[in-house]
């Protein structure tokens, strides 16, 4: 019988190995980022590390960029020494830095096994991104990359939902070996259900990506762009860092827990104590995107990219700033659900917009390069964010001014855009 050209049917056993291994990379990555700067600065006696906010800082300001930025040297590793023993290197530090980061408990150790941790998870991702790719045609990779996109947010999602608050309850640690068990099935899934993909082999050699480096930082529209869009992910980045620290230690969330346990006491019969806990805010940016990316795609895909950009990036300033309202947990929430709404409108245009900028030969080119805006996000949010929650909320008890000021960033970011579209991009086509 011959195999349908589109739809789900159409796919190989590989994608959807690939696609397997996507949701468990993703889940036990999530898992742990759901609440690491909660567990390194809450005291020993808490379950925690003890470590300063400055010194928790300095990890979410390192690891993070750090994962971003390996990927663009590890598609030639990739090249150099195949798909699959890339992935038995990038598995094998994943479950390493996991489990070692579940034991060890002196700040340089943390730090080194959590290095080793962000070395796999930056060596996955060109391999299994690439890996999709060769294993869709022009005329299903659209369904083929969105269901891609849909694993990784339900890995996001159920991880932390179902897992992180069972396994904190005895120890913290237990989330970080969850995440080494996660790296463990990706390597038997590796060795007994991979198949190395079938592929043209290219120019992998380091001058080559040093040449490219050169060549796209010679294109001053698309790095102007990098650093103006870079002001959104400095927001998105507080929402692992000084967000959770703000739920953990300054939110009521009984009216929430209140209204989910009725809820769902419908379907008991019984009383529920669910609680609202910091991995939660997790749960509820990979829920929101899961049930309304396509409800949103299918709104934004009339309008062109940098007008819908500089929408998404207002929308995720405007929830940064509903934060600042009030200690309400409604508002807290709703603040949440905005901002993501706005991650979802500004994002996918971003990746429209850096194809529609990109030289037709170098469209996948300008695509790996386009994360740089997460490594500036996530370094620039990680280490500034500390300073900033000690000064406004320890000291001061204004997190309000905290919020706002990073909605300034925000702001600033949209401000920005305007003047981009107005003044660089100058095309009606986008």
């Amino acid at each position: 019988m011959k195999k349908p050209e589109s739809g789900i049917r159409s796919f190989p056993k590989n994608y959807w190995t690939a696609i397997s291994m996507e949701f468990f990379e993703r889940g036990a990555y999530y898992g742990v980022l759901s609440i690491l700067s909660v567990y390194l600065v809450l005291s020993p006696g808490q379950g925690g590390l003890g470590f300063s906010r400055e010194a928790a800082g300095a990890i979410m300001g390192t690891i993070p960029p750090l994962l971003y930025f390996i990927p663009l040297f590890a598609g030639a590793l990739a090249d150099r020494y195949g798909f699959r023993n890339l992935l038995m290197i990038a598995f094998s530090c994943l479950t390493l830095g996991y489990f070692l980061t579940g034991c060890m408990t002196s700040y340089g150790l943390v730090f080194a096994s959590l290095v080793v941790m962000a070395v796999g998870a930056g060596l996955f991702k060109p391999v299994i991104s690439g890996t999709i790719a060769h294993s869709t045609t022009e005329k299903n990779s659209t369904l083929g990359f969105g269901i891609f996109y849909w694993a990784i947010n339900l890995g996001a999602f159920l991880f932390p939902l179902l897992l992180v608050p069972t396994l904190k309850k005895y120890s913290y640690s237990y989330v970080f070996w969850m995440a080494a068990a996660a790296g463990v099935i990706l390597l038997l899934m590796n060795i007994f259900l991979y198949k190395e993909p079938v592929r043209k082999r290219e120019d992998g050699s380091f001058a080559k990506i040093i040449k490219d480096l050169v060549s796209v930082f010679k294109d001053r529209r698309f790095i102007l762009m990098i650093l103006i869009y870079s002001g959104f992910w400095i927001m998105y980045f507080q929402m692992y860092g000084t967000v959770l620290w703000y739920v953990s230690e300054h939110m009521n969330m009984a009216p929430v827990n209140k209204a989910v346990n009725s809820f769902l006491s419908l379907f008991t019969n019984k009383p529920v104590t669910w609680a609202f806990d910091v991995e939660h805010v997790t749960v509820l940016n990979a829920g929101v995107i899961i049930v309304l990316q396509l409800f949103v795609s299918k709104i934004v895909n009339k309008f062109k990219a940098v007008p819908t950009i500089i929408a998404g990036i207002a929308l995720g300033t405007l929830g940064m700033a509903i934060l600042a309202i009030s200690g309400n947990a409604w508002v807290f929430i709703t603040g949440c659900v905005v901002f993501t709404l706005g991650e979802m409108t500004a994002h996918p245009k971003f990746n429209s917009f850096v194809g529609l900028i990109a030289p037709a030969d170098k469209k996948g080119l300008y695509m790996g390069y386009s994360f740089f805006c997460s490594v500036i996000g996530s370094f620039v949010g990680g280490f500034i964010g500390a300073p900033l929650y000690n000064h406004f909320v320890d000291n001061m008890g204004r997190p309000d001014y905290l919020w706002l000021l990073f909605s300034c960033i925000g702001f600033t970011s949209v401000i920005g855009l305007v003047l981009f579209n107005r003044h660089v991009v100058k095309s009606k086509s986008i």
